[in-house]
């Protein structure tokens, strides 16, 4: 029985690609899974294994060309089969009689069934190439010398120059300049942490679509109110960042707002609502943002919430944190205001369904009872999954997170 193995649909939206190079010709035997050739498409190489075990009767389309979707690639059968030419592709492999059968030998495949002068068989003998693959341009679909030397140079610049014995290709070196068009530069490694926290934020940009709203808190009440609570926990070696209020106010406020403490399961077509709070909290390292997550807070105060971050963070920028603390988060919060930046829009820890940005505190001025007057005031922002969470929720839980830390006497409630 003989298959014909077609260009399949490797998704992404991708009709087409090219032939990189075989890794298999005709007569090889093949077991099924076997890649037989590598396919370049404007997104990757892609690697395409046999479907089926058997004899390789026919490559329908040469290294170089390109193929598209459905498109017949190669045809395989077993021992006694031979191939057939389809009719949609005799005209580009050149056969003699499209409905006859193709010869399993390469040799007769040369030989019988192109029409080439003599000259031109020994040309494509001299330079290895096989006139079955050859597109014929003469009368008749005859193939000329132009044809031979066009064919072989295309695949030249697919495979590169056949090596000379004992002049083999070296190793290509690859030269670093220190220097572009413009001036001096350097380069740093994008492999490791790096390279994953990238892939996983790209993962989450193209997956997840993003929303992100903003508005302003008016810190001024919290701040006070910290700096009281410092006072009384300085004798016992304790104190308190604005950081644990506001995993407390956010914990509080997803209670009220449950869609952004969930995640979309796809493939069951369901919204998982957690009814537990794991915070993430990112953190910033040589290595790049990792995200340790303070698990349960919903059962801790604000000072245990505070060893609980200070340990998980220590741990982060030593490299020393387990795995196990790095997974099971419900939200995140990024503190980039910490740095400096007053707003941003950060991006989702996927597979969560927000995200919350906090910016930096600072004086500003604020209409108070009427009145001017200088507040400590924080710009928030929040990411999130438009598939799970509409703006007008997103909104809602603005107002309560800002009802929050703008009163937190109702924290200790």
């Amino acid at each position: 029985m003989v298959t014909e193995f077609k260009f399949p649909d490797v998704g992404e939206g991708i009709t087409e690609g090219r032939i990189k190079r075989w890794l298999v010709k005709e007569g090889d035997m093949v077991k099924e899974d076997e890649n037989l050739a590598e396919v370049e498409t404007d997104k990757a190489i892609v690697d395409m294994p046999s479907p089926v075990g058997g004899k390789v009767l026919s490559i329908m389309v040469p290294a170089g060309e390109k193929v598209k979707v459905g498109q017949v690639m190669i045809t395989i059968g077993g021992e006694g089969d031979a191939a057939k030419v389809p009719a949609t592709t005799a005209a580009s492999i050149n056969t003699v009689g499209a409905s006859e059968p193709k010869a399993e030998s390469p040799q007769a495949s040369t030989s019988e069934k192109v029409i080439a002068l003599p000259k031109v068989r020994k040309l494509a003998k001299d330079k290895g190439v096989d006139l079955a693959l050859v597109i014929g341009t003469g009368p008749g679909g005859r193939i000329t010398e132009e044809d031979v030397n066009s064919y072989s140079q295309d695949q030249r610049k697919v495979a590169g120059p056949t090596p000379v014995p004992g002049q083999e290709k070296k190793p290509a070196i690859r030269v670093r300049l220190n220097y572009d068009f413009y001036g001096h530069i350097s380069y740093a490694p994008y492999k490791g942490l790096r390279e994953i926290i990238g892939g996983k934020l790209t993962t989450s940009k193209f997956t997840a679509p993003h929303a992100t709203a903003m508005d302003d808190v008016d810190m001024t009440a919290l701040w006070d109110f910290r700096k009281g609570m410092n006072e009384e926990l300085e004798p016992k070696g304790e104190k308190l960042t604005f950081m644990p209020f506001i995993i407390k106010a956010v914990m509080l406020s997803l209670m009220k707002h449950p869609s952004l403490n969930s995640t979309l399961d796809e493939e069951n077509q369901e919204i998982v609502l957690k009814s537990y709070y794991n915070i993430g909290v990112a953190t910033d390292t040589s290595e790049g943002l990792i995200v340790p997550v303070v698990k349960r807070c919903e059962e801790k105060g604000l000072v245990e919430v505070q060893k609980d971050m200070d340990n998980l963070i220590k741990m982060t920028r030593e490299r020393t944190i387990d795995l196990a603390d790095l997974r099971g988060g419900t939200f995140t919060i990024s503190n980039f205001g910490s740095i400096g930046g007053i707003y941003g829009v950060p991006i989702i820890n996927y597979p969560e369904a927000a995200i919350l940005g906090l910016g930096q505190i600072r004086d500003a001025p604020r209409v108070v009872d009427g009145q001017i007057a200088v507040r400590k005031v924080m710009g928030i922002s929040v990411s999130f999954d438009h598939r799970i969470v509409d703006g007008a929720e997103v909104a809602r839980f603005l107002n309560t997170l800002k009802g929050y830390l703008e009163n937190p006497g109702k924290l200790m409630a």
